[in-house]
């Protein structure tokens, strides 16, 4: 097994360089390369490509930066030390300056296996006691090659690999069926409340299609004036502060000796990423709200980066920051209609625009800013029988979710059992299979 061989990080690269600069002018629909970001990596270190920005660049210019399959890619601003491996896309793709690539020597180096060490606990911890700066933490190659990383026999790093990666495997799948999941609720969304179907059916004659007779009878049969244009005939047209509000209670951390502090970096598109708990001692000053089940969480800063959750489980003993608006809706809206409404694409396009035409340090919304938006709103009967027709796969996502912590947390807890011998391959791959 892996025992005690180690070697310094810079041992094992045949290759490493930042990324380069360049202009976010650059950016263009027609572009010849797809440039990567620190956020298109996600935090358990899968790269998102569908989110990365297309630009024209001179590719001679800047060729010996373009990336190769299996190249490491860590992250060295935001959150530093995040590693991705590259795998292919349709064009050219070069990582931006906040990013290191590591071409690794393939003949005593598996890139998957360190991408898994250096995503580890360990790993982090590792990452983390070599970056610099204190507003701002960095990454330099120097201070990376020097770390004393494991140097398992190759065979033995992709075996590592393989047992893990099937686990990601199963994740992946998860979150593909969430996606589908999602993708079939947004449809349904767009086709009652947005282009109002139903209704038009009933306008031309027709049944509306694939309701039941009772939901069907919910839905009237005309149209009618409104300040947003024509809405089905007893909706209300109204704004976001018409139904809902930020709420601002004090955590009360008398209650208990320990809790789940969440700050902005601790949710994103929906997911709490953590439920450690900690002591009240050292927390940081913006620790300080509390929030009750069917709450969203909405971070103030820069909203295209979705820093959004829905809370749909006991939160007695989390608190969470001053940076996050804790919106509540009325009696008049089902929380999880508003959570979907609030985390559409189409609002969260609204919430950047109104946050960057604001002055100051970041892109920012308040609520009072975001208050206005528009939204109509259907009866209370109406909206509930859309709960039901997704309620189930709201479920089944959530049971996803739930599996692919399990089983990130199985991952990771293998990690190291595996490098220090205590585990081998083959029981390692005995205990993935029955989880």
């Amino acid at each position: 097994m892996a025992g005690e061989a180690t070697t310094k990080f810079g041992e094992v690269c045949a290759h490493s360089a930042f990324g380069p600069r360049f202009s976010s002018d650059d950016y263009a629909f027609d572009g010849n390369v797809a440039t990567l970001r620190t956020t298109d990596i996600s935090v358990d270190g899968r790269i998102e490509y569908s989110t990365m920005p297309i630009a024209r660049l001179d590719l001679d210019r800047f060729s010996q930066h373009v990336l190769q399959r299996d190249d490491l890619v860590i992250t060295r601003t935001g959150r530093v030390g995040t590693t991705a491996v590259f795998s292919e896309f349709k064009l050219p793709v070069i990582p931006g300056a906040f990013l290191i690539r590591f071409r690794l020597n393939r003949s005593i180096a598996d890139p998957q296996f360190y991408c898994y060490y250096f995503n580890s606990d360990e790993g982090q911890s590792l990452i983390a006691s070599v970056a610099t700066g204190s507003v701002q933490q960095n990454l330099n190659i120097t201070a990376l090659h020097g770390l004393d990383v494991p140097l398992p026999p190759l065979a033995e790093q992709k075996a590592i690999a393989a047992v893990l990666g099937a686990l990601d495997k199963k994740i992946e799948l998860n979150r593909r069926m969430n996606a589908t999941l999602e993708s079939m609720a947004r449809a349904l969304f767009q086709s009652w409340f947005v282009d109002f179907d139903p209704v038009r059916a009933k306008l031309d004659g027709r049944p509306p299609a694939a309701l039941d007779p009772a939901t069907a009878a919910l839905f009237p049969e005309h149209l009618e004036d409104s300040l947003l244009g024509h809405i089905p005939k007893g909706w209300r047209a109204c704004t976001l502060g018409d139904i809902a509000k930020n709420v601002s209670v004090t955590f009360d951390f008398k209650r208990t000796p320990q809790v789940v502090f969440i700050n902005t970096g601790d949710v994103l598109e929906g997911d709490f990423l953590h439920s450690k708990r900690s002591t009240h001692a050292g927390l940081p000053g913006q620790a300080k709200k509390s929030i009750h089940p069917d709450d969203i969480l909405f971070s103030e800063i820069r909203p295209a980066n979705k820093r959004y959750a829905y809370v749909d489980f006991d939160s007695s003993d989390y608190v969470v920051s001053t940076k996050f608006m804790i919106i509540r809706g009325s009696k008049e809206i089902h929380p999880r209609l508003l959570y979907r409404i609030l985390s559409a694409k189409e609002t969260l396009d609204e919430f950047q625009v109104q946050a960057e035409s604001r002055s100051g340090t970041f892109p920012q919304i308040t609520f009072d800013s975001i208050s206005h938006l528009p939204i109509v709103l259907p009866p209370i009967e109406i909206q509930e029988a859309f709960q039901r027709a997704v309620g189930k796969m709201d479920a089944q996502i959530k049971i996803n979710k739930q599996q692919s912590r399990t089983l990130a947390t199985l991952r990771d807890t293998l990690l190291p059992k595996l490098l220090s011998g205590e585990l081998s391959v083959a029981r390692a791959a005995h205990v993935m299979e029955h989880a």
